[in-house]
């Protein structure tokens, strides 16, 4: 079977963008045109001829403009095989043209609910008849085109050059996958729509990049997302999954902090091994570093400020996997990019999916993002011992670090800086004893330190310990059937705590 020569088209587009470079090249190769609506007036504003489907069913658009092209003299003419026979003598006993070339722009439903449309402007934005066209042609790919995307123009038109004007099967199906996507996409859009309670899990992700591998090796990955949205890479190689994760804790964790004072970050598999917030970037980083110096080598960096060419003479010291800063001053960026590898990205934006999804057995957990940042106001006095202002900025800095480490977690902290932290550890006990030795090893002094914990103390021995060590001010949940002893040891022994309410778990 020779290739099959686009000799028709049948052209509706709610965006007119990009249209016209196509209309050109399809006139010039003398393909007839055949359009409805806005999109048959805008070919005739262009001096192109065309031919309206009004005229070839016989009806004019009704309903508003509900119904344009729900019609068998066009689904007909998507719909026959040209290598049925039956099929190429009911086109000519129903004077019904073949169609070999649709293109389709579907009404902008998710753009109209971003923008908080009232409903029936919403409703009015599912498109019908498109969705049907674009079904139409995809099922029926040998022999008519789609073309689903306005972004997909200039591709169609290289396309079609190089084919001159016939497409092989392989092209014609590729374009057959985006058209069923751009359906299904479209679909869950509208369903997760009317699906107020999120009774249902349906996903669409229309952008995805393969990796070079997975967490190993030996195991495949991709990422699936607009990842460009958020942040530009502006030099390095090729972003990892495990960058991937890092990056995305980093992030995170810095959304804490974004506002405010310079804040600097250093992370390690998924956890802060170093965060400090100081009067300058290059102060923060330089203490952020000095809480483990040893994990920060090959770390993920995060910044809240301009990257200036003091704190990347800093940072350049440093073997580093990634960098990612609001901004960076032009001599920074050109410093920092002297090591090849290193991955620099500007944080474009702060906004993040409200829900998190991850697989669990044979099925899929979804919750809510903890989008709750412990404040002030949240703190509740439990102790004769009333925290001290500094110690109040000490104990919130350090449950926003603990809330976004592997749990159980406990977090040790001083003057806005972290000196250590107990991560992942099976008991909050192990947690903290983890957190003091390495908080020694690197040489700093825990009287006057504060305590976070990411979850209750179900026993008093944390604060009796964290008290051996010379920390009075702790912070932690509350809500343990045994918090009165813990109360009762830190009044014991002039110490003060602070409920919080909530808890902040994180697996």
């Amino acid at each position: 079977m020779s290739n099959k020569k686009i000799k028709s088209a049948l052209i509706s587009v709610f965006d007119k963008t990009g249209l016209e470079p196509l209309l050109e090249r399809l006139i010039s190769q003398g393909v007839i045109l055949f359009s409805t609506g806005g999109t048959e007036t805008f070919i005739r504003n262009l001096g192109h001829p065309v031919n309206a489907v009004e005229e070839l069913t016989g009806y004019p658009s009704i309903l508003g403009g509900r119904v344009k092209t729900l019609h068998p003299k066009v689904f007909g003419g998507i719909l026959n095989r040209s290598s049925v026979p039956n099929d190429q003598s009911e086109l000519e006993q129903f004077e019904i043209p073949a169609f070999d070339l649709i293109v389709v722009d579907l009404y902008p439903f998710e753009k109209t609910v971003a923008g908080n449309a009232t409903e029936s402007e919403i409703i009015e934005k599912i498109d019908i008849g498109g969705i049907a066209l674009i079904r139409a042609a995809a099922k029926n790919f040998k022999d008519v085109f789609c073309i689903s995307n306005k972004e997909d123009y200039a591709s169609f038109i290289d396309l079609y050059d190089a084919s001159n004007g016939a497409p092989d099967l392989a092209h014609r199906k590729a374009f057959a996958l985006k058209a069923f996507h751009t359906s299904s996409h479209y679909d869950t859009a509208i369903f997760n729509y009317f699906d107020d309670k999120q009774a249902h899990l349906k996903l669409s992700v229309g952008t995805s990049k393969v990796l070079r591998y997975g967490e190993n090796p030996h195991q495949k990955g991709r990422f699936f997302g607009a990842l460009a949205d958020l942040l530009e890479q502006v030099h390095g190689k090729e972003i990892s999954y495990n960058n991937l994760l890092d990056i995305d804790a980093a992030v995170n964790l810095m959304l804490e902090f974004y506002e405010g004072k310079p804040a600097f970050g250093i992370l390690k598999h998924n956890n802060a091994c170093g965060f400090a917030i100081r009067e300058t970037l290059a102060e923060a980083y330089q203490a952020a570093l000095a809480a483990d110096p040893v994990s920060a080598f090959g770390g993920v960096l995060i910044c809240n400020k301009t990257m200036d060419f003091e704190t990347a003479q800093a940072v350049h010291t440093l073997f580093c996997e990634v960098v990612i800063a609001p901004h960076y001053d032009e001599k920074a960026l050109e410093l920092l990019k002297q090591k090849k590898n290193r991955i620099l990205l500007i944080q474009k934006q702060t906004l993040l999916p409200e829900q998190t999804v991850r697989t669990c057995l044979n099925g899929y957990l979804v919750q809510d993002r903890d989008s709750k940042t412990d404040q002030k106001e949240d703190l509740t006095q439990v102790t004769e011992v009333k925290p001290t202002e500094a110690e109040i900025t000490d104990l919130l800095f350090a449950s926003k670090i603990s809330k976004h480490t592997k749990s159980n977690t406990i977090i040790l902290a001083k003057d806005q800086q972290l000196l250590a932290s107990g991560t992942g550890q099976t008991s909050r006990v192990d947690a903290l004893h983890q957190a003091i030795n390495k908080a020694k090893s690197f040489g700093f002094e825990l009287e006057g330190a504060v305590m976070a914990s990411d979850a209750f103390f179900p026993f008093p021995d944390c604060v009796e310990i964290a008290n051996k060590e010379g920390i009075h001010a702790v912070i932690q949940p509350g809500g343990s059937i045994k918090d009165k002893d813990s109360i009762a040891y830190c009044d014991a022994h002039q110490m003060t705590m602070v409920f919080t309410g909530i808890r902040h778990f994180k697996h």
